[in-house]
């Protein structure tokens, strides 16, 4: 990653032990901008063969809090809700791309779009929309 604010959501990605268990990638990250990426696995699927819907809000929740806390500035979700269009499958690959939508104090609203591609860097179907609040604490994440 190569954007300007990498230093605070990489230090946060790399304490984040849910992230790593579940393999999700920061592909990039700006406090207006967040993109993060995950290969569906089998044991992510439910009794229909396809992604439990916790799964695709993890993805979409862990883009907002990395573009959220870019900026060094502690956010905290306040409220999220997904809205799930199609079933994603095990092999695939989920990208969730997190945009701030409104906000400049404290508080920001942000949309956040999933698609899955059958390859890790394929042009995606939507699959899920996530829109999400957050609410900065006054909290620095690196020194």
């Amino acid at each position: 990653m190569t954007t300007p604010d990498v230093d605070a959501a990489r230090a946060m990605y790399d304490r984040d032990a849910t992230a790593v268990a579940f393999g999700i990638e920061l592909v990039s990250a700006s406090p207006e901008r967040a993109v993060t990426r995950m290969r569906v696995r089998a044991d992510m699927c439910n009794g229909l063969d396809v992604i439990h819907g916790g799964m695709t809000f993890v993805l979409a929740d862990s883009a907002m809090a990395f573009a959220s806390n870019a900026d060094n500035d502690a956010a905290f979700a306040t409220s999220a809700a997904i809205d799930w269009l199609a079933p994603a499958r095990a092999g695939q690959w989920l990208t969730a791309v997190a945009e701030r939508r409104n906000g400049g104090g404290r508080s920001a609203v942000w949309d956040v779009a999933v698609s899955a591609a059958d390859t890790r860097d394929g042009d995606g179907e939507p699959i899920a929309l996530f829109r999400g609040r957050t609410r900065k604490i006054n909290r620095k994440i690196v020194d």
